[in-house]
């Protein structure tokens, strides 16, 4: 009954939201720890965006982005990424807020970049593609635990988060969607372009200690590395679809890999 009235409400937003995402949930302590950490890991969920694009065919062709799941999500008018709030309780009333203008059904329609889980303690991380080689899908659950991990020790140790506008962040998001890892990413501290490979060793460098403390650090470099070598899942999408002629055929080459 929900999704139909969802149907209902958004029309052919709703009807062509054909898309899937990797949703990772990493556990925390309290809600006031679940905001702290948003707030200090928005200027780098576009990262994530980009190790893990694998979305470039939409409507059967080429839509000229890695991540085409990532424009696909903007027509919802609830998504994107967040403020910075400062308390759990600013997050709520901001939610709040949001469902009282009656254009989302209900909270769970706070389709944010990342948001306090709704069902369970966690901070649920929703930028990912759903990723063509589960290698990947790993990578980008050991990323975002270590991003929040990082974002929780900042808050607990005081440290103010960026500031940074939504408006730059939505570009920042957009720029990861649309060339991936293979042209340039803004960067999370400058909010500069700079070389994809340079902004993915600058986030490594920012969660490392987590990274270390988890033992992930070794598989987690490996893994980038071989994304830089052979690309990510919309790189191998392309290159099978040149080689097969026909998107129905890739299709049953990439479920295979798979």
């Amino acid at each position: 009954e929900r999704y139909a009235a969802i149907s209902e409400r958004f029309g052919l937003t709703a009807s062509e939201q054909l898309t899937c995402g990797c949703h990772v949930h990493v556990s925390v302590d309290s809600d006031d720890e679940a905001v702290g950490a948003l707030d200090r890991i928005r200027t780098w969920l576009p990262v994530l965006l980009a190790v893990s694009a694998n979305s470039p065919f939409w409507q059967g062709g080429d839509s000229g982005y890695a991540s085409y799941r990532s424009q696909a999500m903007t027509r919802w008018p609830t998504n994107g990424p967040t403020e910075v709030f400062g308390s759990a309780q600013a997050y709520a009333d901001h939610v709040r807020m949001l469902v009282d203008t009656g254009v989302p059904l209900d909270e769970g329609m706070a389709y944010f970049d990342a948001r306090p889980s709704r069902s369970y303690p966690t901070l649920e991380i929703r930028v990912a593609d759903v990723c063509l080689d589960p290698r990947d899908a790993v990578l980008v659950a050991a990323l975002a635990r270590a991003l929040v991990e990082t974002g929780s020790r900042e808050w607990a140790e005081g440290r103010p988060p960026d500031p940074v506008s939504v408006a730059v962040l939505r570009l920042a998001m957009w720029q990861a969607g649309r060339h991936g890892i293979t042209g340039d990413l803004l960067d999370p501290r400058t909010h500069r372009p700079r070389p994809a490979r340079e902004v993915v060793e600058r986030l490594l460098e920012h969660i490392g200690p987590a990274l270390r403390d988890t033992g992930d650090l070794v598989r987690v470099e490996k893994s980038i590395g071989r994304i830089f070598t052979g690309g990510t899942g919309s790189t191998t999408q392309r290159r099978i679809h040149d080689e097969e002629g026909r998107l129905d055929r890739a299709v049953v080459r990439l479920a295979e890999l798979t």
